[in-house]
């Protein structure tokens, strides 16, 4: 595993130590809850109500913008305050919902109330859908699309997103340990819908504990297996995931369907059980707030709307005045420069670190050690692609297949020249997206 080195911090190492021993617990939010519209790959959800409004726990306050969307719920009771643009952890202004909460949290009824043994293949994807259900691993894709594939009988492997492969984060060891019933539950929910396709839990060999336990709980069930795979970054990236599970390769112009795979994250696997089995639609996600510089670091229940300023108090506050924070992992993670930012459906961690190593480099001239190449995942020179991606040199970028890169940081972290290339490369490869989108 590539891992960061902090002069004056954790090393990220021992980072899972800092929160991996500390059982998740609920967090009621104090103030106003913020619910961005767009908490999804695709177009944005439209918001149903309007201020003033009284809207209860569970409500929907905003329906798919389409059939790549995904609703949004009021995570509490109480008035809806405005519909206006806040900020979120990528620094965009986007429309989002404010609902000042009445602390009652009167519940809405169930999304569905019919037992998940006697629903078809339909009313299940029905049901996911709406619940709002996306990855919840970062991405944000909508799991009801996912799956959705055009050849449903040509899936073969589920597999679970178990590796939490990021330095620091350990909300998905905690889900892991805490309800391996649920997860193996929304297992067996999404192996509903491919009769012909094994589910894997996939999990990362330094979490010895979770293997034993899971194996534990999938015993007798013929179509679910615990794999466990060698501890290295970025082990949880999609691609590398199906090839460790299938030995099956994808590119960045194919999805995982095209390789009979299908890969979620745990607490998106959690939340179709708690859909399609209780009727709760995505409310809550599980944040790790975590880093040197936090007093008592925390895997917090958090309701989707709830400030970070908050979570940091509910952890003890600073005890030192942090440099950096992230919003996620330190590898593909968000800097913020506010905290008074809403959680969402893809918020797994809150990072605070004492010291920014990062704005200490002056980065300097490429020595050509090769050092990324033997880093990067996908197999890729990224010092070169760094180079055509600052000069918007396009043909030279493609050329090199700059497109397969996964955004993992493994190059940035390794050059000794200390030279910034994910995020050239990542820039370039975000506009051709783009271009393709059109």
């Amino acid at each position: 595993m590539a891992l960061l080195t902090f002069k004056g911090g954790i090393h990220p190492k021992d980072g899972k130590a800092l929160s991996k021993d500390k059982a998740i617990t609920e967090y009621e939010p104090k103030g106003d809850l913020v619910y961005p519209l767009s908490q999804h790959i695709g177009a944005p959800a439209k918001a149903v109500v309007s201020k003033g409004q009284h809207v209860l726990e569970g409500e929907c306050i905003a329906e798919a913008g389409g059939f790549v969307s995904a609703p949004v719920y009021a995570s509490v009771s109480g008035t809806v305050k405005s519909i206006e643009k806040r900020r979120t952890v990528t620094g965009d202004l986007v429309d989002c919902i404010v609902v000042e909460n009445d602390g009652k949290y009167e519940k809405a009824a169930p999304i569905t109330d019919k037992p998940f043994e006697e629903m078809s293949r339909e009313e299940v994807i029905a049901a996911i859908g709406k619940a709002g259900i996306v990855g919840m691993g970062g991405a944000g894709f909508p799991t009801q699309v996912k799956l959705s594939p055009k050849e449903p009988d040509k899936i073969d492997t589920i597999i679970v997103n178990c590796a939490e492969c990021e330095p620091y984060l350990t909300s998905d060891y905690r889900k892991m340990l805490e309800e391996p019933e649920r997860l193996i539950g929304g297992l067996e929910v999404i192996l509903s819908l491919f009769p012909k396709a094994r589910g894997v839990l996939a999990v990362e060999d330094n979490k010895p504990d979770c293997i034993k336990l899971l194996r534990e709980k999938a015993a007798g069930k013929e179509r679910v297996e615990v794999a466990a795979l060698k501890t290295k970054y970025p082990q949880g990236s999609e691609r590398q995931l199906i090839r460790a599970v299938t030995k099956r390769e994808i590119n960045s112009r194919m999805l995982p369907a095209d390789a009979g795979c299908i890969v979620n994250n745990v607490d998106t696997v959690i939340a179709v059980n708690n859909a399609v089995r209780e009727g709760q639609p995505l409310m809550y996600r599980i944040v790790t707030v975590t880093g040197d510089a936090v007093a008592d670091p925390r895997n917090f229940k958090v309701r989707t709307g709830t400030n970070y300023r908050e979570l940091i108090d509910a952890a003890g506050g600073f005890k030192t005045e942090p440099e950096k924070i992230i919003s996620g992992g330190p590898m593909m993670g968000f800097a913020l420069f506010d905290l008074d930012i809403p959680v969402t459906k893809t918020s797994s961690a809150l990072l605070c670190m004492s010291e920014d190593e990062v704005a200490k480099w002056e980065p300097s001239a490429c020595i050509n050690c090769g050092r990324c190449v033997d880093a990067c995942p996908s197999r890729l020179i990224p010092s070169r692609l760094a180079d055509h991606a600052s000069h918007y040199n396009e043909e030279e970028f493609l050329r090199m297949n700059g497109m397969e890169c996964v955004e993992c940081g493994s190059c940035s972290y390794v050059c000794p020249a200390k030279r910034q290339l994910a995020q050239s490369i990542k820039t370039l490869r975000r506009l051709q997206l783009a271009k393709r989108k059109k």
